[in-house]
C-alpha cells in the first residue's frame, strides 16, 4: 500500500488490530489480509475456491482501487464480527416496540454501525396512553433518550456513535421537531431529517394547507399551512444545517421490494434507505485510480488521462462479489437484521476520487462537462454491478424475495434474476478517503491545503496532484502552500494561473444549484441514495436554502442536506460515519 502520512496516522488510531494494552499488532497489509480472507471465506459456501478470491480481493484494496466501509475493515477476523455500515431499527408506539429498538440500537453502535429511525408512528404529545390514563410525552422526547444512549455507548471508542432521526411532515408534532436542533445541545448524536411527502410539495406550490395525522388513530388532527411549516424547516436548516429533507414518496417509488415492506428511514448520512431491521454492506472505486495515462512523452508537457473503462468494468466485477460475500460472512448483532439483509441481500457501491478525476481529466468539477460525465460514470457503474449480480444470481440463486420484487420480470427472470435487490449507493468516505488519498464521495475539494481534526489528531491536508502541479509549473514554495492552507482557496493568489485555478476549485466556490446538478446527476443511476453536502458561504440567505430544498426535490433527488459555513451546529461530521 502507497499510504500517506495522514493515511497512516487514521489507520493506527482506528483501524489496526490492538491487544489488550492498546498496542497495535498489526500492519496495514495484515489487515487487508484479515479482511480479504474474512470475506473470501464465504467462497465455501458456494463450493469455490477461496484462495483465488482472497487474492483479487487483497490487490484490490492493496491497490486503492477500492475500500469496504468502516465496520468491515474494524471488525472483519474478529469475534464481534459485525461488517454493515448502515441499518434502519422500526420504532413503534408501545414502550416494548421503543425499548427494543435502542436495545438493538446499542449493539450496532458499539459494533460501527450507524442507525436510522422513524419516529413517526409515535402518538403526539399531549395525546391519550390508555393503558395507564396518562398523556403521551411525543418523539422528541425519546430520541432524546436514544441521544443520551449514544453519547454513553460511544461504539467502543472506534467510530462516534451516528443515528438518524426522522419525523414525517405530517406528523402533530413536526414543528417541535423540526426546531429541537436550534438548541445547541439537543440531539448531537443525531442527524435530522424531515420526510417530505408528495402531498405536502403539492400543497407548498399552490399555497395551501395540509393534514396532519395523528399516527395513533390515523385520523386527522389539524392542518398546518405548508409555506409556514416549510419556512421553519429553511430557517432551521439555515441556522444550524439540520434538519434535512427526505423525499419519501419519491424514495418508496423506487422501493425494490414493496411487498416486503415500506421504506419509512434512512442511515446517519441519508444515502441508504433501508426497510425496518434492514442492513446494507457498502463500498467504494477510488475513481482517481480508474485512469490511464495517454502522454505520448512526458518530456515536454504534462500528463494527460483518459478513464480506463475496462479497468472500472472489471473492478465493478470483483466488488460486486466482495460486497454479496459479505453479507455472508457478516456475524449480524441482531437476528431480525440477518434475516432482512440475507432476504433482499442489499449492497452498496459506490465512488470517491470524483474531483480527483476531474482535476487529472482537466474538466472543471461544476462545469457542464462534468455533470454529464457523473451520468456516463454512473450509469456504466450502474449497468456493469447489475450484470454482475445477475451472474452472480445465476451462480448462487437470486436473493430470497425477488419473487414479487419489481425485478420479477419475464426479462430478468429468463437471466437468472439478480443476487442483490440494491447494488449501487453513494457514501460520504470520509475516513475512507483519507486512507485512498483521494477526495471523499463526490464532494468537490473542501479546501487545496487545510487542517482538520480527524481520530483525535489534526491532519495537515495538501492536494497532492496541486503539489505535483505547482512543482511542474515552477510555482511551488512552501510559504505558498502555508498561504494556501491558511485561505483554502487559490482565490487572489498571483502565483497561480488562471486555468490551474479553474481546474482546482473547492466547495465554497460552487454555486447551491451545481451542487445538486452533481448530486442529481449521480442519482440518476443509483439505485439507493447519494450523500452529498450542498455547501453555502456564510452570507447565503435563507431564501438561498429555501430554493435548493426545491431544487433538489425538482431535479429528482432523493434527499438533501445543506450546510452553511459558519452556522452552529451543523450535521454530524461526515468523515466519522456512513463509510
Amino acid at each position: 500500500m502507497e499510504l500517506t502520512e495522514n493515511a497512516v496516522t487514521v489507520i493506527r488510531s482506528r483501524y489496526l488490530l490492538k491487544d489488550a494494552e492498546g498496542r497495535i499488532r498489526e500492519t496495514p497489509e495484515e489487515m487487508l489480509r484479515r479482511v480479504a480472507g474474512t470475506v473470501a471465506s464465504s467462497e465455501a459456501l458456494y463450493g469455490k475456491d477461496r484462495g483465488e478470491w482472497e487474492k483479487k480481493f487483497y490487490d484490490i484494496m492493496d491497490n486503492l482501487l477500492f475500500l469496504p466501509n468502516t465496520p468491515m475493515l474494524i471488525n472483519a477476523g474478529k469475534e464481534l464480527g459485525q461488517l454493515a455500515a448502515c441499518f434502519v431499527l422500526p420504532v413503534d408506539d408501545s414502550m416494548k416496540s421503543i425499548f427494543d429498538s435502542l436495545k438493538n440500537a446499542a449493539l450496532i453502535l458499539q459494533s460501527g454501525g450507524g442507525t436510522g429511525f422513524s419516529f413517526s408512528k409515535l402518538r403526539p404529545r399531549a395525546d391519550i396512553v390508555k393503558s395507564t390514563g396518562g398523556i403521551a410525552s411525543g418523539p422528541v422526547s425519546f430520541m432524546r433518550i436514544y441521544n443520551t444512549a449514544t453519547e454513553v455507548i460511544k461504539q467502543g471508542g472506534a467510530r462516534r456513535g451516528a443515528n438518524m432521526g426522522i419525523l414525517r411532515v405530517d406528523h402533530p408534532d413536526i414543528l417541535e421537531f423540526i426546531r429541537i436542533k436550534r438548541n445547541e445541545r439537543e440531539l448531537t448524536n443525531f442527524n435530522i431529517s424531515v420526510a417530505v411527502t408528495d402531498a405536502f410539495m403539492k400543497a407548498l406550490k399552490n399555497d395551501l394547507e395540509y393534514d396532519l395525522i395523528n399516527p395513533r388513530s390515523g385520523n386527522v388532527s389539524g392542518r398546518h399551512k405548508a409555506k409556514e411549516v416549510f419556512k421553519e424547516i429553511v430557517e432551521s436548516a439555515w441556522e444550524t444545517g439540520d434538519p434535512g429533507l427526505i423525499f419519501i414518496d419519491r424514495i418508496n417509488r423506487d422501493n425494490p421490494t414493496p411487498h416486503i415492506g415500506t421504506i419509512e428511514s434512512t442511515n446517519p448520512c441519508g444515502e441508504q434507505p433501508l426497510l425496518p431491521f434492514e442492513a446494507c454492506v457498502l463500498g467504494s472505486i477510488n475513481l482517481a485510480k480508474m485512469l490511464k495515462d495517454r502522454t505520448q512523452s512526458t518530456e515536454h508537457r504534462a500528463q494527460t488521462y483518459e478513464i480506463d473503462w475496462p479497468l472500472l468494468a472489471s473492478i465493478v466485477k470483483i466488488t460486486v462479489r466482495f460486497l454479496d460475500n459479505a453479507i455472508d460472512a457478516n456475524r449480524y448483532p441482531v437476528p431480525d437484521i440477518e434475516k432482512m439483509h440475507k432476504g433482499n441481500r442489499k449492497i452498496g457501491l459506490g465512488v470517491m476520487g470524483w474531483a480527483d478525476m476531474l482535476i487529472k481529466l482537466g474538466i472543471r468539477y461544476n462545469s457542464k462537462k462534468a455533470f454529464s460525465l457523473a451520468r456516463e460514470v454512473m450509469s456504466f457503474i450502474r449497468d456493469n454491478a447489475r450484470e454482475a449480480s445477475s451472474a452472480l444470481a445465476r451462480e448462487r440463486g437470486a436473493f430470497p424475495n425477488f419473487k414479487g420484487s419489481i425485478y420479477d420480470t419475464p426479462e430478468i427472470n429468463a437471466k437468472g434474476g439478480l443476487r442483490n435487490a440494491t447494488t449501487t449507493t453513494i457514501a460520504p468516505t470520509g475516513s475512507l478517503s483519507i486512507i485512498a488519498g483521494c477526495s471523499s464521495g463526490i464532494e468537490p475539494l473542501f479546501a487545496i491545503a487545510y487542517r482538520r481534526k480527524a481520530v483525535d489528531t489534526e491532519l495537515h491536508v495538501i492536494h497532492q496532484y496541486f503539489l505535483e502541479v505547482a512543482k511542474e509549473r515552477g510555482f511551488y514554495s512552501p510559504e505558498l502552500i502555508e498561504r494556501i492552507t491558511k485561505q483554502g482557496t487559490l482565490r487572489g493568489i498571483k502565483e497561480v494561473s488562471q486555468d490551474v485555478k479553474r481546474l482546482f476549485v473547492t466547495a465554497h466556490e460552487i454555486a447551491p444549484e451545481e451542487h445538486i446538478e452533481t448530486q442529481a446527476a449521480f442519482q440518476e443511476f443509483t439505485d439507493n441514495a447519494v450523500s452529498k453536502t450542498i455547501n453555502l458561504r456564510q452570507r447565503a440567505s435563507r431564501e438561498d436554502v429555501g430554493l435548493a430544498f426545491m431544487l433538489a426535490y425538482e431535479k429528482g433527488c432523493k434527499g438533501i442536506t445543506v450546510f452553511r459555513y459558519g452556522s452552529k451546529g451543523g450535521p454530524l461530521v461526515k468523515f466519522e460515519e456512513g463509510d
